[in-house]
């Protein structure tokens, strides 16, 4: 039974701070190693509860943020960009029977540590059908599409009970309290890397229980910040802005949506003025 972990950093143990997961900085340097010390508890407990393959795919910005060295010999490293799938690369294989997504946290618009989608600010909404979503929810659209059921979400608390809302069966490890958007009550390492592999353990019970389904369309819309970065993601075919800072597209499935989602992050990265946004 083969396994995916996609970990992204914002929800990792001790992680509070812009700098602790910007690349390059010495807090990103140090929550290195507390972001791989939780992939390796989840990678003990799900060997443990049945697993007998786990491939991780670093999630995070540059998407080379895991400490390969320090990984747990049962399991292998997607690293690097740039990736189909981008958060969920190798979710596709098809002998991957159960996603667990580490180190996640909340959408923009929505109250816990570091919220945001995909990008760290500019974009302060996401919907994908009338819901508002964050990263957890827009990956697991795709994932079940694919027949691959989310078996593990962990993060700070708020990320837990949202997704209690997109995978009501996974189970959840909060490895923080919120307290602010860059502030949390953490408890050691020690203890958080004890909560992610019990966790785990039991989660693979829940691994292999989807079929995949066919393709359903989705409705998205997106809310920036600045009114010219509405503008500018227009020229992706199907984007249309419906509001000042509002645009919104419609795909035929969870991959096309995801796939045009990154492509608009791109193009309005790409739009912002380093002043005044």
């Amino acid at each position: 039974m083969r396994i995916l972990i996609s970990a992204d950093m914002e929800g990792a143990t001790g992680v509070t701070w812009p700098g602790d997961v910007e690349p390059g900085t010495a807090g990103w340097e140090r929550c290195r190693t507390l972001l791989t010390d939780d992939v390796n508890a989840a990678v003990a407990g799900l060997c443990e509860g049945g697993a007998d393959s786990v491939v991780v795919n670093d999630a995070h910005s540059t998407m080379r943020n895991i400490k390969i060295e320090c990984l747990d010999p049962r399991a292998t490293l997607i690293s690097g960009r740039h990736k189909a799938l981008s958060m969920l690369e190798g979710v596709d294989d098809p002998e991957v029977a159960g996603v667990v997504m580490l180190g996640y946290h909340v959408g923009a618009g929505a109250e816990g540590v570091l919220a945001h989608t995909y990008l760290p600010n500019t974009i302060t909404a996401v919907y994908v059908d009338g819901q508002l979503a964050s990263e957890g929810r827009l990956n697991t659209l795709v994932a079940e599409e694919l027949g691959v059921p989310v078996i593990l979400v962990t993060g700070d608390d708020r990320t837990c009970a949202d997704a209690a809302e997109y995978a009501p069966k996974a189970r959840t490890a909060a490895v923080k309290r919120h307290v602010s958007r860059y502030a949390a009550e953490c408890p050691p390492p020690a203890a958080t890397s004890a909560l992610i592999h019990d966790a785990a353990v039991e989660a693979v019970a829940l691994a292999g229980c989807l079929t995949r389904s066919a393709a359903t369309s989705h409705q998205v819309e997106v809310e920036f910040d600045a009114t010219h970065l509405a503008a500018a993601v227009t020229v992706i075919p199907g984007v249309k802005q419906v509001g000042a800072r509002r645009v919104a597209y419609e795909s035929e499935s969870a991959y096309a949506m995801i796939r045009c989602f990154k492509a608009l992050t791109v193009v309005a990265s790409a739009a912002v003025e380093a002043l005044y946004g």
